[in-house]
């Protein structure tokens, strides 16, 4: 019956059901003939082998075994009826539990965890208990995932899910509801609040402990939001159910996100108006990126020395016409989450190398890269691609690469590093001393230049520990042969302190604010830094034009 909709098959089943239990009547009607017929044949049949008695009558004799094939046969037919109700019972229980519970980890899923825990709601108001709900989110487990496969990313699941409901009492839930999410339901008393908060730091403190995977030590952290059941909806003022608790334990997981992850947030009201405006940021990040609505500034970079223009960074700039001018320190960090960064940022540099392209060849562009975009091993095509498209230099592109991303995986930035170079595009190391960068990183690495993060930089009259830092920082940069870049550069008396340690290539608003590409153009014009359009070659046209001309002349000296 494989392929029959569902109502057919039950139709189907009931039929063959209908169809058994006429079998075993019939069997049951056989057997009363037996008993009442079976007696006097089998004596007559008896009596007649032994020479004692006629021959028994025929029809009597195949009425008797006719109904001990009827038996036989019902009998048979009722053990299969029976096997086979036993074996449907077991595959319904079989489906309703695959239905149920997550096959990876034998926690309930996401379709069963919200009736269990309206039930466990229940049962522990009747208690006068209440209920708290935990939602436990493994920090960057994608990217665990990618660096060891799919095979380790499952046994860690296991290992995380295991280590979880050892942590629970008797009486919780457990569910994995995503990829890499796990929600808890934990009934307590309203009195022990804070048996909930050494559950959490507890369960917190066991994920954390390293695990063996394939020879390999892995350290997984995770974040939770914690919600409880006694709270009113502030909304209608009632109890509230499942699957409120989970958005609200969601709520406050997201906020334990925010502050740095590995830890745990309770629930509060506060913590909803914030994410309804992170849900519009990115609404708005998705559908401002086709539309034009992210657009590139340009900060001036100077050779502090001699005070002249060598090259401006790119900076992101988003002009939403719902939410207004919205800051990089906001966009960027979401755009980061939700996976569009790549986008966002080809975008960008796709019409940066366009507005750059007017600009005197001496003048480069420096550019940010995320450090999710250095995870896609694709990216040096990706923007060789779009240099080629814009037909700009390589040479004139610098790529700034954050210090911190050395640490995520370091073979992954050196073969990125050297395909960009061998591409002829500069790269730079940023936000240098920030990150704690060993020597033997960046004697390994073959970078081009190294930007001193602005926070040593813009104290640098009035703190000593700064100074030590930029001339350490200096000191390096001449040993390993890496010319540096001074961010930061806010007033001059920041100029003439950094002056002190070298000669810099600087940027700061003490040379001026980001521009739009407009404006820096106009800039740029005023300086006579703006390259002159190139001769348009002569068409074909007039080329074939002209030996037509020549052609005729010729023609009539012939025929004068």
């Amino acid at each position: 019956m494989e392929g029959l909709p569902e109502f057919e098959r039950q139709a189907a089943l009931d039929s063959g059901v209908q169809r058994d239990l006429l079998t075993l009547g019939v069997a049951i009607a056989a057997i009363v003939l037996f008993v009442g017929t079976g007696g006097s044949v089998m004596t007559w049949v008896i009596q007649f082998w032994s020479g004692n008695g006629p021959r028994p009558d025929v029809l009597l004799t195949n009425a008797m075994l006719l109904n001990v094939a009827l038996i036989i046969f019902g009998w048979r037919r009722h053990k299969a009826l029976t096997a086979e109700v036993i074996e449907r019972r077991e595959a319904e229980a079989q489906a309703r539990y695959l239905s149920e519970i997550d096959p990876l980890t034998g926690c309930l899923n996401r379709r069963s965890i919200g009736k269990a825990t309206d039930r466990l709601l229940s049962t522990a108001s009747g208690n006068g208990q209440s209920v708290a709900m935990m939602m436990v989110d493994l920090d960057n487990f994608k990217q665990i995932n990618d660096f060891n496969g799919h095979n380790a990313g499952d046994l860690i699941l296991q290992e995380c899910a295991r280590r979880i409901r050892a942590i629970l009492p008797d009486g919780a839930l457990a569910a994995r509801i995503g990829g890499d999410e796990f929600a808890c339901a934990i009934p307590f008393d309203t009195r022990q609040l804070e048996r909930i908060d050494q559950i959490a730091e507890a369960m917190i403190e066991a994920v954390a402990q390293p695990i063996e995977v394939n020879g390999v030590s892995i350290t997984v952290t995770v974040s939770l939001g914690v919600a409880r059941s006694d709270l009113r909806s502030l909304a209608i003022g009632e109890a509230l159910d499942a699957q409120t608790l989970l958005h609200m334990a969601d709520i406050a997981m997201y906020q334990a996100k925010k502050q740095g992850r590995n830890r745990y947030f309770w629930f509060e009201a506060s913590m909803e108006a914030e994410l309804k405006v992170r849900s519009e940021l990115v609404a708005g990040i998705r559908s401002g990126i086709p539309h034009g609505e992210f657009v590139p500034h340009y900060e001036q970079q100077i050779d502090i020395e001699s005070g002249e223009l060598v090259g401006f960074e790119m900076l992101a700039r988003w002009n939403s016409p719902t939410l207004g001018v919205v800051s990089p320190e906001v966009f960027i960090p979401i755009a980061e989450d939700i996976g569009v960064i790549g986008a966002l940022s080809e975008c960008l540099i796709s019409q940066a190398l366009i507005d750059a392209r007017e600009w005197d060849s001496k003048l480069t562009l420096s550019v940010n890269i995320s450090p999710v975009q250095l995870r896609d091993p694709w990216f040096a095509q990706k923007l060789l691609k779009i240099l080629v498209e814009a037909n700009f230099p390589p040479n004139r592109l610098e790529i700034e690469i954050t210090e911190s991303c050395l640490h995520e995986n370091i073979g992954v930035v050196r073969t990125l590093i050297v395909s960009l170079k061998n591409q002829g595009i500069q790269v730079s190391l940023d936000d240098f001393g920030t990150g704690y960068s060993s020597l033997a990183q960046l004697r390994t690495l073959p970078f081009d230049r190294i930007k001193i993060d602005r926070s040593f930089v813009t104290d640098l009259p009035d703190n000593k520990e700064s100074a030590t830092i930029v001339q350490a920082i200096t000191s390096l940069g001449e040993g390993l042969g890496l010319p540096i870049t001074a961010e930061g550069i806010e007033t001059p008396e920041v100029l003439d302190e950094i002056r002190r340690y070298g000669s810099f290539k600087g940027q700061g608003y003490h040379y001026g604010h980001p521009e739009t590409a407009a404006d820096t153009q106009r800039k740029l014009a005023g300086m006579n830094l703006i390259r002159e359009p190139e001769a348009p070659l002569a068409k074909p046209v007039k080329k074939k034009a002209a030996a037509k001309t020549s052609a005729t002349r010729g023609s009539r000296k012939r025929s004068a």
